[in-house]
């Protein structure tokens, strides 16, 4: 089967961002673009806390139908270092790789593993929330936090979510990476926000990567399907001793350490950030 021309030109502007050392740069060419009136609309308006009963009953209905989903794409998936997280007794904060539009799901499958799915948030790019079709209405009514370039709405909206959340002994998956990578392998270097928060409100973060595995079954795109291999790394604690920002940053260095180490486990090879496109992305 032929390669999708779209996927193509993704890998293109993967090769050419590692090529320039961003690694957290837009490399998808079709997402919506958030415009004042749109983030009006929807964003500054959205119930993140689920208050409403429309909206709560619409989060019952798509968390259901993202349970049924996740365990059909994860049917192949395995979990290595589970019992690292069973006894975190509070909120956490997960980071991972992001390499799919689903790869949250493999989150999600780890959080039914250990009975938290429903105490499980996701934050996302404001962007994703203008997905059209059935994936864009349940990103829209899952337990999902909108990031946004709008500052009234990330101190009255944003950042008492994450605080309520955390209290409530919530995990929340946030992607440190940024931009999703098409089928990309290698670990990218982070960005601070997950850090920041779970240094603010004295939480662990939940190290994990994802090892991708083609499959013999080719996709709609002409890329193989993939199985999936979660590694979950003992959880880094915030310092009490320290202040917020050596505290954040130093969660970020040993995250990204744990990441690597676990992709040259996964892989049985040592990173380096040379482009090969067959190596690199999965799918081939």
């Amino acid at each position: 089967m032929k390669k999708s021309e779209d996927r193509l030109r993704v890998i293109k502007n993967i090769k050419k961002s590692v090529l320039d050392g961003k690694f957290n740069n837009k490399v998808e060419e079709n997402d919506h673009v958030v415009t004042f009136e749109d983030r009006q609309r929807v964003i500054l308006n959205y119930d993140s806390k689920k208050r409403k009963l429309k909206n709560k009953m619409e989060y019952i209905v798509a968390r259901n139908i993202t349970d049924k989903i996740t365990c059909e794409i994860n049917k192949q998936t395995e979990i290595v270092g589970i019992e690292n997280i069973k006894d975190i007794n509070t909120g956490a904060i997960i980071t991972s790789n992001h390499f799919s539009k689903v790869d949250n799901t493999i989150i999600r499958y780890m959080m039914q593993k250990i009975n938290k799915a429903k105490d499980f948030g996701i934050v996302v790019q404001e962007t994703n929330f203008f997905m059209p079709g059935g994936l864009g209405w349940l990103v829209r009514n899952n337990k999902t936090i909108p990031l946004s370039m709008d500052h009234k709405y990330m101190s009255k909206n944003f950042i008492p979510t994450i605080k309520e959340l955390l209290e409530k002994k919530n995990f929340i998956l946030i992607y440190p990476e940024e931009e999703m990578w098409f089928n990309y392998k290698k670990p990218r270097p982070l960005k601070p926000g997950a850090y920041h928060y779970a240094a603010k409100y004295n939480v662990p973060i939940i190290p994990c990567f994802v090892k991708i595995d083609d499959l013999d079954k080719v996709g709609e795109d002409g890329f193989k399907k993939s199985k999936y291999t979660l590694y979950v790394m003992p959880p880094i604690y915030p310092d009490k001793n320290k202040d917020l920002r050596s505290n954040k940053e130093e969660m970020m260095k040993k995250d990204y350490e744990l990441k690597v180490k676990a992709y040259e486990t996964a892989y049985n090879k040592k990173l380096d950030y040379k482009f090969n496109e067959k190596e690199d992305i999965a799918g081939w």
